[in-house]
């Protein structure tokens, strides 16, 4: 199973990366020929690849040499250091995710919406049994507190993920869904907080409910803010 999610990941990573799925803010790239270009997402995407199946400590530049048939001098010719090769993979998992839910992200702005939403990431879990966890959040545990670049680099995608679940609160808020009072950003923060832990916790547990618990509590948190239509007709 492992092996078979590895081979998928190095693809998807590669296919995202190559075709430059696009976020709100990307730090603009030196302009790279179609042939550089496709080489440099193929690094991004066996990196990916043998960072997940060994981890950040398991995976070696010459790893990824070995398995991407560079050599050094190519390898640095698009990444200064391990860590800039590291930030692109981050950025990398990030492209996949948006990837893999991006109708369901832009839905986000009715309560029926974010039901599909939480659906699909319980559905996507029960599938695998929990394996793999989130693609960004399982970096964290080994680069949050080892590398600041990373750390940088990680929370930025993270607030980028989180602001479009705050911009469908938001407009749910306008249409008077949610009470004026409401907060987006701090709503979309739990939401995504619940998420992460549910998805940690299914990876540990081989099970989807604590991911199915955890985003059912975000719910009825967000609950507390929902405003029903008024009813028409006498009192």
């Amino acid at each position: 199973m492992v092996h078979h999610a590895k081979s998928k990941l190095d693809l998807q990573v590669q296919s995202v990366y190559t075709a430059h799925v696009p976020t709100k803010a990307r730090t603009p790239e030196r302009r790279l020929t179609a042939r550089g270009a496709a080489t440099r997402a193929r690094i991004v995407a066996a990196a990916a690849s043998l960072v997940y199946e060994r981890g950040i400590a398991g995976t070696s530049l010459d790893d990824v040499m070995a398995a991407t048939g560079t050599s050094k001098s190519q390898l640095y010719h698009y990444f200064a250091d391990k860590d800039a090769l590291i930030c692109e993979v981050i950025r990398a998992q990030l492209g996949r995710i948006f990837a893999a839910q991006q109708a369901g992200l832009h839905e986000v702005s009715s309560w029926e919406g974010l039901q599909r939403w939480c659906d699909h990431w319980v559905t996507a879990t029960r599938a695998t049994d929990g394996a793999g966890g989130c693609p960004l959040g399982s970096l964290v545990g080994e680069l949050a507190d080892q590398s600041e670049p990373a750390q940088r680099v990680l929370a930025q995608c993270f607030a980028e993920w989180q602001s479009y679940l705050s911009d469908g609160f938001e407009a749910m808020r306008d249409k008077g869904e949610l009470a004026a009072q409401a907060d987006p950003a701090e709503l979309a923060l739990t939401v995504i907080s619940a998420l992460q832990g549910g998805l940690l916790m299914a990876q540990a547990t081989r099970s989807a409910r604590p991911l199915e618990l955890a985003l059912n509590m975000a719910l009825q948190h967000m609950a507390v803010y929902r405003r029903r239509p008024k009813q028409s007709g006498r009192r």
